[in-house]
């Protein structure tokens, strides 16, 4: 196993180290029941960021954020999580079980990006706005001026260091939203795993839409809009 670790795309090489030290010839066959009998799977590698956040500015930020759950759970505050990701008929492909001899196929082309920027709660409530336009500032602010129609009580909006997010343009707006009852809270840079709605992201991308879905633009902005709607009765996620 720990060879196959050193290489983990190719049993070739698990194959040449087992006759070079034990001068024992096996099948790839064989060694993926090994693997597959030590819990090992052949599965889609993930993408992470770039790089990793600063260790304590890390903690402090995960304490603080635990902190924001614990008072949205006595009801004093609404904890929000805000991104922005999209979505294009260069199809984000997931394994799919298939027949021998079987291949489906998906169709991959440059197109249009359907942008969404998403406000999404631990209960599954999500508040999306779709654009076709290039996500900048200004729209950022825009949806943000417009989610805060909607508050209830005061919220803390939780977002990442995209410069979207933290350009002047933003950081003058953020007196005006505190006086509406929101605040921003920044999360420490390289840290996706701290924003829930990068899970839901994911899940549409990966696991919600249909193949069927990329066949053109408008089977894929149909599709993407009914997940949408339906996440939270439809599509749900447990958010621990």
């Amino acid at each position: 196993m720990a060879w196959t670790k050193e290489s983990p795309k190719k049993i070739e090489l698990v194959k040449e180290k087992a006759k070079e030290n034990w001068n024992v010839s096996v099948s790839k066959d064989t060694i993926k029941r090994i693997l597959k009998n030590e819990n090992m799977s052949w599965r889609r590698i993930r993408k992470r960021v770039g790089g990793e956040p600063e260790p304590t500015e890390y903690q402090e930020k995960k304490k603080e954020l635990k902190k924001l759950k614990e008072q949205e759970d006595r009801g004093e505050i609404d904890l929000i999580f805000f991104d922005e990701t999209g979505f294009c008929l260069n199809a984000y492909v997931p394994y799919a079980w298939q027949e021998h001899g079987e291949v489906i196929e998906v169709k991959s082309k440059k197109s249009r990006r359907l942008n969404v920027l998403g406000f999404l709660n631990r209960k599954n409530e999500l508040d999306p706005y779709l654009f076709e336009c290039q996500i900048n500032s200004e729209v950022v602010i825009s949806c943000i001026d417009d989610f805060c129609s909607t508050l209830k009580k005061k919220t803390v909006l939780v977002m990442d260091n995209a410069s979207t997010h933290t350009s002047n343009a933003v950081k003058n707006k953020q007196e005006e939203w505190e006086k509406k009852e929101l605040t921003i809270f920044y999360l420490p840079t390289y840290s996706p795993q701290l924003n829930i709605i990068e899970i839901l992201w994911r899940f549409i991308k990966y696991s919600w839409l249909n193949t069927d879905a990329y066949e053109s633009w408008k089977s894929l902005v149909k599709a993407v809009e009914d997940v949408l709607r339906d996440v939270g009765k439809k599509y749900k996620i447990n958010f621990t």
